[in-house]
């Protein structure tokens, strides 16, 4: 069921948009469909026909993403695998400080090298309503004030759904549109529809390297944008809606960590309205990557900062229990495919 024909179900039972949207926002909000206002109850509200339907429709809306295994980390953060309607899983994550980070694909067709969602490839995309479930899901367990699209899949490769689903978060969801990020390798497309759209996210390019060559290796199906036009892009965005890029580099040690890149990193960012957010590899012992060492972390941030460029650590959400992006789904996945063999 995506969003169209929800609303048009509702729209045939009789509601008015009035009704569909109270009934959409206590959807967006982890609430019952029937939930009322202080001042005026359901029954004084909603059409009888749309009141009888509401247990259908909710069954249905709950069925988009169930919670299949909750991982909560030290940190404050848990990794929720969600188990999709056709039996597909995703993975979302509750972030510490009200965030949540939701999947827009079952895996993904960039490929990054360091990370496993692009292992498996892309599967299927999923729909405007299977995004949003993600959010309503989380917000039964905590608020969520913040919803990035860092999750699996690159969110420009199912661009129509993902606005869509950004613009109702800003909306009818209730956050603000800077608390809305689309994380993104650099799809041209965005630059284009971004700026076109009613709700304006905050804009998250993946870079992880300065080097044209090197990172075309690193993500090897990602539109070949060379870094300083990536960076000129994000720039235009950036005044446009006064916010600055986040910039993301996946740091692996012995391959972007380099004196080189630090350098040029300064070249490409010094006096842009940016932010650089260093994500150290969330290593496993038996992993091709490897993240830097803590000292030369320090290091790299101390250089960069002191040089012009406002630069953050960012580590990766539930690394104390190997949950990088995919790997919960993975692990699954692997389970199952040996249940499946044995019978």
């Amino acid at each position: 069921m995506n969003i169209d024909q929800f609303h048009q179900r509702l729209t045939d039972l009789g509601a008015k948009p009035m009704h569909i949207g109270r009934i959409t926002r206590a959807w967006l909000g982890g609430k019952p469909l029937d939930t009322g206002t202080r001042n005026q109850k359901t029954e004084n509200f909603l059409p009888l026909a749309v009141r009888n339907a509401l247990p259908e429709l909710s069954r249905e809306l709950d069925a988009l993403a169930r919670l299949s295994s909750e991982h909560p980390a030290a940190d404050g953060s848990a990794r929720l695998l969600v188990d999709l309607a056709d039996k597909q899983m995703v993975e979302s994550v509750l972030l510490p400080r009200d965030g949540l980070c939701v999947s827009s694909q079952v895996g993904c067709a960039v490929g990054c090298v360091f990370c496993m969602t692009g292992k498996s490839g892309l599967l299927r995309q999923l729909s405007t309503t299977e995004i949003l479930a993600q959010v309503a899901l989380a917000r039964r367990f905590r608020p969520v004030k913040k919803v990035v699209f860092m999750g699996m899949g690159e969110p420009a490769h199912n661009l129509d759904n993902v606005l869509e689903a950004i613009n109702l978060l800003g909306t009818e969801g209730g956050i603000g549109q800077r608390n809305l990020v689309f994380s993104t390798v650099g799809d041209p497309r965005v630059f284009e529809r971004l700026p076109q759209q009613q709700v304006k996210p905050a804009l998250a390019l993946s870079l992880h390297s300065t080097d044209a060559e090197l990172r075309q290796q690193l993500l090897p199906r990602a539109p070949r944008i060379d870094p300083e036009e990536l960076v000129e892009l994000g720039e235009i965005y950036a005044r446009k809606i006064d916010y600055p890029i986040q910039y993301q580099w996946t740091l692996l040690k012995g391959i972007n960590d380099s004196q080189e890149e630090m350098d040029g990193i300064l070249r490409l960012l010094k006096g842009k309205y940016a932010i650089m957010n260093l994500i150290p590899y969330n290593s496993l012992e038996a992993d091709e990557f490897q993240r830097p060492e803590g000292d030369r972390i320090v290091q790299i941030v101390r250089y960069l900062h002191s040089r012009g460029v406002l630069t953050k650590v960012r580590n990766s959400a539930g690394q104390d229990i190997d949950g990088g992006c995919g790997q919960l789904r993975a692990r699954a996945t692997a389970v199952l495919e040996r249940r499946i063999s044995r019978t």
